[in-house]
């Protein structure tokens, strides 16, 4: 005798203001920056680990400092993507296919560092930016104001780094 009851193991539909198709729209955008910023969060580790040199203290603290707050947005990101509907993408592999970040696969000099280190956070920033034109035309102001801090957080990132990198001037 067949079962009757038959369970629903679709997900419910979402009813947010924002359609299936932009929800989706923004949710690609949502996993490049989740990949970009998971991809320059190991980066950063890695050259906190192996930084040697003249900077090694400021420098290991500062990429330390950065590391950790990098650790909790990538969870934000990928809640964003879960409220929005979308599976999050979760592997180093799916994440090195968008990324527009590259795999550190060498232990460059600490200036080196500070360089590839600037370039990440403004490549997670021109990300953000990205995602703020596909929530404008859906007005997605929850997304929108999430990468209204990321972008905040990478500029100043960015802006530290690059500061390390210029010669003191006296003024």
């Amino acid at each position: 005798m067949p079962n009757k009851i038959q369970a629903d193991f679709s997900e419910p539909s979402i009813h947010i203001g924002i359609s299936d198709k932009d929800r989706r729209v923004v949710c690609k955008g949502l996993s490049k920056l989740l990949a970009d910023t998971y991809l320059l969060y190991l980066k950063t580790q890695n050259y906190h680990w192996n930084v040697t040199g003249k900077m090694f203290r400021p420098l290991h603290t500062l990429f330390e400092e950065q590391y950790k707050e990098m650790a909790k947005s990538v969870d934000e990101i990928a809640e964003r993507i879960r409220t929005l509907g979308e599976f999050t993408p979760a592997t180093l592999s799916g994440f090195l296919k968008v990324s527009s970040i590259k795999e550190e696969t060498s232990i460059p000099s600490a200036e080196e560092m500070i360089h590839n280190l600037v370039q990440g956070n403004e490549a997670v920033v021109m990300a953000a930016r990205e995602i703020i034109s596909l929530t404008d035309d859906c007005e997605d102001d929850v997304t929108a104001d999430l990468m209204v801090e990321r972008m905040q957080i990478h500029e100043k990132n960015a802006w530290m780094l690059r500061s390390m990198l210029t010669s003191d001037r006296g003024h």
